[in-house]
């Protein structure tokens, strides 16, 4: 029997709640990017909560002198409506998986809004390589945005990112990785979970540090560059765990166009370069990509 806990919502005992004082010890430090790091038990969505805050600071910054600093994290237990790109919905139980937002400022480190793009890409490194090492499971990423294990010799989604605009020159980062979820609770087919892809630990608070301290390194050396992603060395490992190239693919573009081709590249602005059967190279900046072959 599942028992209740003490809020009276049902507990599961294979899913015990994040330690938010551990968390808070191991990530809010000197020299770290992270300043706060707040766990609630349940919301909408974390992106909304962040970006709702960071635009309320922006409207009274006039009154105290500046807006919301970067490095904050908000970390929900159960969100209730979670998106995703295009305003998909995630779905989730309570406590089975990371979901998180954190707020960051690149134009307060010198880089050009036009390379913002990158924030996407960089967190996927982050989370890819962060669950890797923690979870002791293989992971890839799916351009732009998606994180993918492999589930019974088949690809699978375990996680996806989104980033929003947020305030004046703020950007928030979403974050939703499937942790323990099982096979009849996956809310689709295609979906997959850490614990389904094989890992050899599916304890969140490990996991969600390892995540946390890879973004905080990639975002400074990504902030000290400028942003240039080719110099800091976040393109080509971008590149080295990318499941799409080398893929023909289909891009499903804005203005119900398509577009097929082999991905060949990852360029300096992030887009995925195509080289399609007429000989030539198109960069893909926006769009769905479906993996052919």
């Amino acid at each position: 029997m599942t028992p209740r806990d003490d809020s009276g919502r049902w507990s599961d005992l294979d899913r015990p709640p994040l330690n938010a004082g551990a968390l808070r010890r191991a990530l809010v430090r000197e020299g770290s990017l992270w300043r706060e790091v707040d766990v609630v038990q349940r919301t909408g969505s974390t992106n909304s909560d962040l970006v709702a805050r960071a635009g309320a600071a922006r409207a009274g910054a006039a009154r105290a002198g500046a807006g919301l600093g970067e490095g904050i994290v908000l970390v929900a237990e159960e969100q209730t409506e979670a998106r995703g790109r295009l305003d998909r919905k995630w779905v989730a139980p309570a406590r089975s998986g990371l979901f998180f937002s954190v707020l960051l400022r690149p134009g307060d480190a010198g880089v050009p809004m036009e390379r913002w793009g990158w924030l996407p890409l960089l967190t996927g490194v982050a989370v890819a390589t962060g669950l890797a090492r923690a979870g002791g499971v293989d992971t890839a990423l799916k351009w732009p945005n998606d994180v993918l294990v492999t589930v019974g010799g088949e690809e699978r989604k375990a996680g996806g990112i989104l980033a929003e605009a947020a305030g004046d020159g703020g950007v928030v980062v979403g974050v939703g990785v499937n942790v323990s979820l099982r096979a009849d609770e996956l809310p689709v087919p295609t979906a997959g979970s850490l614990a389904l892809a094989g890992a050899v630990s599916t304890d969140r608070d490990p996991l969600l540090r390892a995540v946390l301290r890879g973004l905080d390194d990639w975002y400074g050396r990504w902030c000290a560059a400028g942003g240039d992603a080719g110099a800091c060395g976040l393109q080509e490992a971008y590149a080295a765990g990318c499941a799409t190239l080398g893929r023909v693919v289909r891009a499903e573009l804005p203005g119900d166009r398509a577009l097929v081709g082999e991905a060949v590249a990852v360029d300096g602005d992030g887009r995925l370069v195509l080289a399609t059967e007429a000989g030539v190279q198109e960069p893909v900046g926006a769009g769905d990509i479906v993996h052919l072959r």
